[in-house]
């Protein structure tokens, strides 16, 4: 049985994730390149903005930011449109729209207008969007039909706050490193981070997003140091290898991992466990979807287990290897 989504209350951040079915590997360097391009129209049409991304062989990880609901003004939804299905679309539903209102016929031009708009500032029609347009031009090229990602997507609600963030964040961003690919995110391109050192204005917008929920408002040279010493930090004491052996007898014995062990490994807690954030955070989330808990349970908050979570929470206490050395992440 499916289990609700829990979204946010007005702006609000999410991790999402999706798997290519049956784990196969078919997002080849090209097919992320087209996965890239389509992922940054797609948001700049539904008003997302994309913080950071991994891109890998089987599956995808996306931290997103969505906006409250609001009113867009016509020029904007125009704009949009132009982003996501070229001028040529965006010119005739002006000129459609210009029509109507010439004709008097007001409720059909809002109609018109609300068959895209609705689309926008909203989590699952952006990753509707995005996962059908990705579908559709896979099967083309490749002459496929049917499904190409597993079930529906995951997805986490996180707390805006900068510790749920930048732990995402850099888990997210350290997805090639645990994967064994590179040795340091910045070398891998199919990352934000990776894309937003080498030059792209797109990802450096959303390291920059990232930063200011740590209150650094600085230009890129500034932040890019700031996200490095976060990720540097992630990698281990004074750029120390992590010590895997380490880590599996820790793991084994019921242990605690520091943070920086703890995001080299794949961690349930954050892609399973339906809300990030502080004890407060997850308690009020859960008394707003309380109908969707069972009687018995009287309190939201879970505590992670086996690592130094500081304040964080979750709203599940996973119980089956919620943190494991696997390379799957």
């Amino acid at each position: 049985m499916r289990t609700a989504r829990i979204i946010g209350n007005g702006a609000s951040h999410y991790h999402c994730m999706s798997r290519i079915v049956h784990g196969e590997m078919r997002l080849n360097d090209m097919e992320k390149e087209r996965f890239r391009k389509t992922m940054r129209a797609v948001a700049e049409f539904a008003g997302v903005e994309i913080l950071t991304y991994a891109l890998m062989d089987n599956h995808i990880h996306l931290l997103l930011m969505v906006p409250e609901k609001c009113a867009i003004a016509e020029e904007e939804v125009l704009r949009r449109i132009k982003a996501l299905y070229g001028k040529v679309r965006a010119a005739n539903v002006a000129f459609e729209l210009k029509q109507l209102r010439e004709d008097e016929r007001e409720a059909e031009a809002e109609a018109l207008l609300s068959s895209y708009t609705y689309r926008m500032h909203d989590l699952s029609q952006f990753m509707k969007m995005l996962m059908q347009r990705i579908t559709m031009s896979y099967n083309k090229r490749h002459g496929l039909r049917g499904h190409l990602w597993e079930q529906r997507f995951k997805s986490i609600l996180v707390e805006g706050k900068p510790d749920a963030i930048t732990t995402m964040a850099t888990y997210i961003d350290l997805n090639a490193v645990r994967a064994g690919i590179v040795e340091d995110p910045k070398d891998y391109r199919f990352c934000g981070y990776g894309e937003a050192v080498a030059g792209s204005r797109a990802a450096r917008k959303g390291m920059q997003s990232i930063c200011r929920v740590l209150g650094q408002f600085g230009n890129w040279s500034t932040n890019a140091k700031v996200y490095r010493k976060l990720l540097y930090v992630r990698a281990g004491a004074k750029g120390k290898a992590i010590d895997r052996e380490k880590i599996k007898k820790v793991l084994e014995e019921g242990g605690r991992l520091s943070k920086a062990e703890l995001l080299h490994c794949r961690v349930r807690y954050l892609s399973d466990g339906v809300v990030l954030g502080s004890k407060a955070f997850v308690e009020d989330i859960f008394q707003k979807h309380r109908q969707e808990f069972g009687l018995k349970r009287k309190t939201g908050a879970r505590k992670p287990r086996y690592g130094d979570w500081g304040g964080l929470c979750t709203m599940r206490n996973l119980r089956m290897k919620p943190v494991s050395l696997s390379l799957q992440s």
